[in-house]
């Protein structure tokens, strides 16, 4: 498949700069194989069934832009997920000038040492602190890793601090936000309970992976970066008690979408699951999870388009994305959302 077969024009006003506000205010466009309906977020209880199980990501924003000295040279830094051994893999500016065993010193106390560099400009750096002095550290010396299309010359606004975070977030790692949880309030949550429909969470840390652009000219040559995820035994155990009394499973994301991918069998049965996955979906894939999914609007040529694409069929959404356009809707991070019954 080539990657241009998944592109379309988007005029730039397209792109939310803000989310809205109330969150569940943001318009909905729900995709059936009956045809498209024009709904705003706050009708999702009514959009769904009893028995139903909405599965969102708990994962959490940290400040992931860092801006370092290696001696007597400025290095620029974006975290990207944890690793087994304690260290971070790292996005560098001018990765070739760094090399094993450089430490990079940065604000607020912090500093890394080198551990290796990867062709393709990525860096393990083991840091000085760990754990609560880490994350101090951190919300010191870093600042929020925002989509490159949300335009904030003067960088994130303090308002973004808290936009750019689901109600959900929980676990600490995540490099960007997982953004179709930011349509959820306390508020949405309780009236999908008042509607018999059951709600858990996993963790899947999303990584600065998520903003490379698709470089190969075939969707086969191109490959993901690998993310950290976990679903623990009872989120598992919930899922399949709902889906075993005929509920569907509703993914809220793209990101909680590829871990129940990278976790459920052939049988339909998720299974737990802690570690990494880079699980690529695109049309052609056989899914075994979810039934719904509730995701934004991506951007063209990208993989997240892929997904739903495989999930929905290619001309059902390029149909969608191109009402959606007409009618005005707002696309990206901080824009609306669509609801799709899997094809």
């Amino acid at each position: 498949m080539e990657v241009a077969d998944f592109d379309f024009e988007l005029p730039p006003e397209r792109i939310a700069q803000h989310p809205a506000r109330p969150r569940e205010s943001a318009r909905l466009l729900h995709v059936r194989a009956a045809g498209l309906d024009d709904r705003i977020v706050r009708d999702l209880p009514a959009l769904l069934r009893p028995g139903d199980i909405v599965v969102a990501n708990d994962t959490r924003v940290i400040p992931a832009q860092l801006e370092g000295v290696r001696g007597g040279a400025h290095v620029g830094i974006t975290l990207d997920r944890p690793l087994a051994d304690g260290s971070w893999h790292a996005l560098a500016r001018n990765a070739r000038r760094l090399h094993p065993g450089d430490e990079i010193v940065f604000p607020a106390g912090l500093a890394a040492t080198v551990r290796r560099r990867d062709p393709d400009g990525g860096v393990a750096l083991a840091f000085n602190l760990e754990g609560e002095a880490f994350a101090t550290a951190l919300r010191q010396a870093a600042a929020l890793a925002l989509p490159p299309y949300i335009a904030r010359p003067h960088g994130p606004e303090p308002v973004d601090a808290t936009d750019y975070q689901t109600m959900f977030a929980v676990h600490e790692g995540a490099v960007a936000a997982p953004t179709a949880g930011l349509h959820f309030t306390p508020a949405l949550v309780a009236a999908l309970e008042a509607a018999g429909v059951h709600h858990t969470t996993l963790t899947l840390h999303v990584g600065a992976g998520t903003f490379l652009p698709m470089r190969a000219e075939t969707v086969e040559a191109h490959k993901l970066h690998c993310e950290r995820g976990i679903i623990a035994p009872e989120t598992a155990a919930a899922i399949n008690a709902a889906v075993a009394a005929g509920g569907r499973l509703v993914a809220v994301g793209t990101t909680t979408l590829r871990l129940l991918e990278s976790a459920t069998g052939e049988d339909g049965i998720v299974r737990p699951f802690a570690g990494e996955t880079d699980i690529f979906i695109k049309p052609g894939h056989r899914f075994t999870s979810a039934r719904l999914l509730l995701t934004n609007f991506h951007l063209p040529r990208s993989t997240l388009f892929m997904l739903v694409c495989a999930f929905c069929g290619t001309e059902r959404m390029r149909a969608a994305y191109a009402h959606a356009i007409a009618a005005g809707y707002r696309f990206y991070s901080y824009g609306d959302a669509c609801l799709l019954e899997r094809a």
